[in-house]
């Protein structure tokens, strides 16, 4: 009775610790996220949530590329239905049973049929899971594939990579390792097992251990399973793997407008407006203490929220970075740096607020000290980053905001730029020479 309660009381401070923990994480993300302009995203509901339920949830931008997308959905598919069965490894560990479900509702033929097919998917499953683990596993350390290669993947994003598909393994190692016990310890009380799929084909080659063998190796699975488990969820904010949480809202708020359109500056749209109607125009008088107006983004403060939780939401698959073509001709561009630069200074951002009793005090810092202006020069703004995410993120948004700041904060542009923004400003046009004789070409 006394290992009982220590069993329950283990378990439990290891569940409120961990979802403590875990959503410490979570809240602290949410408040590095709302340090950016706000997005807007209260307009067509209805195509926001079929952008979520199609590229989120159905995957369907991975399918781009059948091969890897075939091995990401098995990983998918596992990770999804396994939380059915995690359900009731929670409510095993809070009252020390064991399949808590089937030995209520078993005599129901019905029930027995429902859980012993469920059960069985999820092996299945699992067992497709740990097929396509190896295959990534292979792909990026064998097979050595260019986009996982780049600059920015040494060091810690490749380790980080490699972690969470040795954790998937553990996990899978674990699960089978309960389940192929169990089966075979029900096999000799009740002479026959539960019925499940593939553990009820292995458990008969361990059906002779002992009980008391089979008990510790049921339940050291199931302590390896939640463990692993109560780690993943304390693992995942600190991951590039939150994208499995953050893909949901992080379509729903992606831009529905065209490819390629760019927001204009409020501040210099008012004024052109001023230019091309002064005799009605209405300029209200500027407030005192009103902030100077701010041309683009220097620091994660400028940028949008949906800019941030682009950010947090990359899974670094440098699918972006292969199709770009500036990276492809070898410049330093790389959209998926971008993104991960991004994270690291909002990151760092974060910290001097915590470090601060929740203000933020200059580090002499900034998103430019992350990101160089070689980088920035680089893109040519085709869109090809944007088309390639399986998650909607948008570098091209980042990269304009920065390059704005630039060229109407710093002045910091070539010479080539500074005298096609010359003629814009004086002839309307790239070219040097005036409006008026624009239509000279038609009388040669």
């Amino acid at each position: 009775m006394v290992f009982k309660i220590l069993q329950i009381a283990t378990f439990n401070i290891l569940m409120i610790g961990t979802f403590y923990l875990a959503f410490k994480k979570a809240k602290k993300i949410y408040q590095n996220i709302k340090l950016g302009r706000e997005s807007k995203s209260d307009d067509n509901t209805g195509e926001r949530i079929k952008n979520m339920l199609l590229i989120a949830f159905g995957q369907q931008k991975m399918f781009q590329n059948m091969i890897p997308a075939l091995l990401h959905l098995c990983l998918y598919i596992a990770f999804v239905i396994t939380q059915i069965e995690l359900i009731e490894i929670f409510m095993d560990g809070a009252f020390r049973s064991h399949r808590i479900l089937y030995h209520t509702f078993h005599e129901n033929s019905i029930f027995n049929f429902i859980y012993t097919t469920t059960i069985s998917f999820i092996e299945i499953g699992s067992v497709l899971a740990f097929i396509a683990t190896i295959a990534f596993l292979s792909r990026r350390n064998l097979l050595k594939l260019p986009r996982f290669t780049k600059p920015e993947m040494i060091g810690w994003p490749t380790k980080d990579a490699n972690l969470i598909l040795i954790f998937e393994i553990y996990l899978i190692t674990c699960i089978f390792s309960m389940n192929i016990a169990d089966q075979a310890m029900y096999m000799n009380e009740n002479g026959h097992g539960y019925g499940f799929l593939v553990s009820g084909f292995l458990a008969p080659m361990f059906q002779n251990l002992p009980n008391t063998v089979l008990e510790i190796w049921k339940r050291l699975g199931w302590w390896g399973h939640i463990i692993g488990v109560f780690g993943f969820m304390l693992y995942l904010p600190h991951s590039k793997h939150l994208h499995i949480l953050l893909a949901f809202p992080n379509t729903y708020l992606a831009k529905l407008t065209p490819k390629g359109q760019l927001s204009n500056l409020e501040a210099v749209t008012k004024e052109i407006k001023i230019m091309m109607n002064p005799d009605t125009a209405f300029v209200a008088p500027a407030e005192a203490d009103a902030a100077p107006v701010k041309f683009g983004a220097k620091d994660v403060f400028d940028l949008s929220q949906k800019s941030l939780l682009d950010a947090y939401t990359c899974t670094e698959c440098g699918r972006c970075t292969s199709a770009c073509p500036a990276n492809q001709t070898g410049k330093k561009l790389s959209p998926r740096k971008i993104m991960m630069d991004t994270r690291d200074r909002l990151e760092e951002v974060g910290r001097n607020i915590d470090a601060n009793a929740g203000k933020f005090v200059d580090d002499s810092r900034s998103l430019l000290d992350y990101i160089s202006v070689e980088e920035l020069r680089a893109c040519t703004t085709c869109n090809a980053c944007v088309q390639e995410c399986p998650v909607l993120i948008n570098p091209l948004d980042i990269i304009m905001e920065l390059r704005r700041h630039l060229i109407l904060e710093e002045s910091n542009s070539p010479d080539e730029w500074n005298g096609m923004f010359a003629n814009i400003e004086n002839n309307s046009a790239p070219w040097q020479f005036s409006q008026q004789d624009r239509l000279k070409w038609e009388e040669n």
